[in-house]
């Protein structure tokens, strides 16, 4: 009982960590889009 709890523990922290990763990369991307639309708005200006 121990051994599967132990198992199922180390999936689903793997699990939570794949998560947060593709969250930051959601993140970064849409802050280098706002970047990039204040940089061309910018430059209308």
């Amino acid at each position: 009982m121990l051994r599967l709890t132990l198992m199922l523990s180390a999936v689903l922290g793997l699990a939570a960590c794949e998560t947060v990763e593709g969250f930051g990369r959601d993140v970064e991307n849409a802050g280098e889009e706002l970047e990039e639309t204040s940089q061309e708005t910018q430059a209308q200006i």
